[in-house]
């Protein structure tokens, strides 16, 4: 059973296809990496599936419904929450305010006090401009924003970039607890040994192609996934 899946997706920008044929599945409760070099077509793929890429091909099916003449809107309406790597929260408004602005919640007020409780790090701050937090507290007020309409898949595009190793660690955690609250985790990620570490599945994209998939723990141990793509373990 999935509720994503992803059947010879490609496409690009102007007339140069970027993708080149993904498939792709994610099953409800699971975490998915996809990992790669740079240019790799990882953000691309998350762009693709958000419905923000100019030009895709393939079937995107979700609770087997294809997405792919569906506007991002409605994307976001049928459960798909999605946050990109820069921009991802409103720097001009407060930490609450960034909570309270999510379209369509019921109960709004309340569930922000949820998500503040969710991760306590957002309480002191939620009369502070979300601009001026730094990297972690952003990443988890999206992280808090994107929970906030019960989503069924958070996608994630590089959630620890820019961040220290400690800072990483910390957000990690916080991705691995994603799946207790009824959403799967599709995440795009450079540290991809860490990431696999915390994910069910991993896929790992070369040139916009698959070139490796499978079980997490079986990628971190294949010798071509650490040789190309993971590097060796600290």
């Amino acid at each position: 059973m999935t509720v994503l899946t992803l059947s010879g997706v490609a496409g690009g920008y102007g007339e140069a296809d970027i993708l080149k044929g993904v498939d792709l599945l994610v099953a409800p409760g699971e975490i998915v990496t996809v990992a790669g070099t740079n240019g790799a077509g990882k953000s691309t793929m998350l762009k693709a599936l958000m419905g923000l890429l100019p030009r895709v091909r393939g079937e995107i099916r979700w609770d087997g419904d294809d997405l792919r003449e569906q506007p991002t809107e409605s994307r976001l309406a049928a459960g798909i929450a999605y946050v990109p790597q820069i921009a991802n929260v409103f720097a001009k408004l407060t930490v609450l305010e960034n909570l309270l602005v999510v379209q369509g919640v019921p109960r709004v007020r309340q569930r922000a006090q949820e998500m503040i409780a969710l991760f306590p790090v957002l309480g002191p701050l939620a009369g502070r401009m979300a601009g001026s937090l730094s990297g972690g507290e952003r990443q988890q007020l999206a992280f808090a924003r994107a929970l906030m309409s019960r989503p069924r898949l958070v996608c994630l595009d590089e959630p620890t970039a820019a961040l220290s190793p400690i800072m990483a660690k910390s957000i990690f955690g916080h991705i691995g607890r994603l799946p207790e609250f009824g959403a799967s985790v599709l995440m795009v990620e450079q540290r991809a040994r860490d990431a696999l570490e915390i994910s069910h599945r991993g896929y790992i994209l070369d040139q916009g192609r698959v070139a490796l998939e499978g079980p997490a723990a079986t990628l971190l141990d294949d010798p071509r996934a650490v040789a190309l793509y993971l590097g060796h373990a600290a």
